[in-house]
């Protein structure tokens, strides 16, 4: 029901959310439109680097855009705010750019270790997103990612 640019869009409007605060915000909004929100919602927005986890030591996770979001407002997402008791929170982009660095890097090993192809291509892409967005240098994947692919063609 959601696309991940979406929940990116509803992260987007408070700066970061934790997952209970985000579930929370799809649930109103998918009840009223008369639908449930699907239960793998935000774990297929955060594989697809739409929406970043961030560590915190002190407070639970949160989660904000990523590299691979356009974020985009569901219908009935303006009235979140009003609705939600959740403040705007400022999460530092260099302090994201990292934490995606961290997981496209244990992501690419993983499907480097598995011959996911598929995965290795997908991460490619983020990885080139991520670069532009994030400031961070990610060639050393990339040969990584470019040498698994060759490996099976």
């Amino acid at each position: 029901m959601f696309t991940p640019d979406e929940l990116a869009g509803v992260v987007d409007l408070f700066g970061a959310l934790t997952r209970a605060e985000l579930v929370e915000a799809l649930s109103e909004l998918a009840y009223r439109q008369g639908e449930t929100v699907p239960d793998d919602a935000v774990d297929d927005a955060v594989d697809a680097f739409a929406l970043v986890t961030v560590e915190r030591d002190d407070a639970e996770d949160l989660l904000a855009p990523g590299p691979s979001a356009f974020p985009t407002l569901p219908n009935g997402a303006e009235d979140l705010p009003h609705i939600l008791d959740v403040d705007t929170r400022d999460v530092d982009r260099s302090v994201v750019g990292r934490a995606a660095e961290k997981r496209l890097r244990a992501d690419a090993a993983r499907a480097v270790a598995n011959g996911d192809t598929a995965r290795a291509a997908e991460l490619l892409d983020v990885s080139y997103d991520l670069e532009a967005w994030g400031g961070v240098e990610l060639d050393d994947i990339r040969d990584r990612l470019d040498a698994a692919h060759d490996e099976t063609n």
